[in-house]
């Protein structure tokens, strides 16, 4: 006689962090830039008819910056209050709904709309590789996967978060709950366009990327095996320890290192310059006015994008359904649920820029607060150590919010258009206790080099040991990595 399988049942509590509908729109809406922001309404205006821009804008879209300005270091709200202005209330379900203009009336200046600026930025890469993706066959929650490791991938090509962090962020952010094999096989097909070595994950991946796309031959192997046997001994030029290991020759050592050292340790520049640094039109997220006595004004540049409503004739349906209640016909029921429906999008939607601007501009507040000396010299080594995190604490927000922030937006100032990036660095620890930013350590390695005898450039190690003896604490691949980042070649290719 067959045993029975025992079935048991268990309970297990399991705390789940889900986020609403209202909380993605919200976090898709922070993360687009400026231009992206405004065709975005304009679907939204296309596909609700319960929405509509407010009278102002009926004709035309117009500019309606939100504005505020610093005065000895406080911040102070740039509007002063007009009671006799007509409010036309009648357009609007609820006070709530009113645009600030409406309710206030800026100080008699006049808020200047930023230009198109013609600005060289570096994301064309994003767009062909965007394109690469459409190209393949593959599912969709697998394609919106790579989509987000497309968009966390560096200028230079190459992907530095952890796919850990990667599949927490999707779920946080998109809704995604992916699996580990899901996200490394969204990774694979990233890692499989071009160039060879997009999305790797560090240099030595990057070269394996390369490596592994070429034909198959001897040399190929014995390419690989160097990169993934004998990474540490390629790195510190250590021939004699790759021969020994490998069991290889001198002349095939040298003829696959002499290929190796050709390959592109950032495949995102060398697509940027394949298919051209096209000059694009950046529409600046913000701009920054800094002024003869010190105040600094800021503005949030809602470029184009009309002041939102809910349309009269969808609130008048409700109106009456409320009025009628238990006495509507069925076409009146179905049409007050429809308007219903509507409303509510709608009012998520305009509830949700109201979080995005707000966002935004304390965002920028504190940057600016942060790097005022910069702001008010334009001089680059002026900027402090500021790391995400130093945004975060101050604005109380979450700093992956910060993040979203930063990665899409430019500000214009009085010193050109930057990147939010741009404001953003660590910070080194000199053995005198200073802080020193990365961007002054790579100025003080740029000036060791450019001040070098031509014939006996230096050694990375010996620019080490230089730094390390005027008491800056640096690592060999560090100054390593700073040289390749300012684009300055290795010794024996300076001479």
């Amino acid at each position: 006689m067959k045993q029975g399988t025992d079935i048991t049942q268990t309970q297990n509590l399991q705390q789940v962090q889900t986020l609403s509908p209202q909380q993605v729109l919200a976090v898709k809406l922070l993360e687009l830039p400026a231009m992206e922001f405004e065709e975005r309404v304009k679907t939204e205006l296309q596909d609700n008819p319960a929405l509509e821009p407010s009278a102002d804008h009926e004709s035309e879209y117009m500019e309606n910056d939100v504005q505020e300005t610093e005065t000895s270091g406080e911040y102070e709200d740039n509007y002063s209050d007009n009671n006799d202005e007509d409010l036309s209330l009648g357009d609007y379900r609820t006070e709530d709904d009113i645009p600030d203009y409406k309710l206030k009336e800026n100080n008699g200046s006049q808020t200047v709309r930023a230009e198109d600026i013609p600005f060289s930025d570096s994301v064309s890469f994003y767009e062909n590789l965007m394109e690469q993706l459409g190209e393949t066959d593959t599912d969709e929650t697998t394609k919106r996967i790579a989509e987000y490791i497309i968009g966390s991938i560096d200028d230079d090509g190459l992907l530095r978060k952890n796919l850990e962090t990667l599949k927490d962020e999707l779920e946080l952010y998109a809704g995604i709950s992916a699996s580990d094999e899901e996200m490394k096989n969204a990774l694979s097909i990233v890692q499989s366009m071009d160039p060879a070595g997009i999305g790797a994950r560090s240099l030595q991946e990057c070269l394996l990327l390369q490596i592994d796309r070429n034909e198959e031959s001897k040399l190929q192997k014995v390419k690989h095996n160097i990169i993934e046997q004998c990474y540490d001994a390629f790195v510190k030029k250590r021939r004699d320890k790759i021969m020994q290991k490998l069991h290889i020759t001198e002349e095939v050592c040298d003829k696959a290192l002499s290929e190796i050292v050709r390959l592109n340790p950032r495949p995102g520049i060398s697509l940027g310059e394949a298919i051209g640094r096209n000059t694009q039109i950046i529409i600046p997220d913000f701009t920054v006015d800094t002024h003869e006595n010190g105040t600094i004004d800021i503005s949030l540049n809602n470029y184009n994008v009309p002041d939102l409503k809910i349309n009269k004739t969808f609130s008048d349906i409700i109106n009456d359904a409320a009025r009628k209640k238990g006495k509507q016909t069925k076409s009146e029921k179905d049409a007050a649920l429809f308007a219903k429906q509507k409303i509510e999008s709608a009012q998520n939607f305009i509830d949700a820029i109201k979080q995005r601007q707000n966002t935004l501009f304390i965002t920028m507040k504190t940057i600016v607060e942060l790097q005022r000396p910069f702001f008010l010299e334009g001089d680059e080594s002026l900027l402090k150590p500021m790391i995400l995190k130093d945004v975060a604490d101050r604005a109380k927000l979450d700093i992956s919010t910060i993040s979203r922030v930063s990665n899409s937006k430019y500000v214009q100032t009085n010193y050109g258009v930057f990147p939010l990036k741009f404001f953003f660095s660590d910070s080194y620890t000199t053995d005198s206790g200073d802080k020193l930013s990365v961007r002054e350590m790579k100025h003080i390695l740029k000036e060791m080099i450019d001040s070098e005898n031509p014939d006996t450039p230096y050694t990375d190690d010996e620019l080490t040991e230089m730094l390390n003896e005027k008491g800056f604490p640096i690592a060999r691949r560090t100054v390593a990595k700073y040289r390749q980042q300012l684009n300055i070649p290795v010794a024996r290719l300076r001479k």
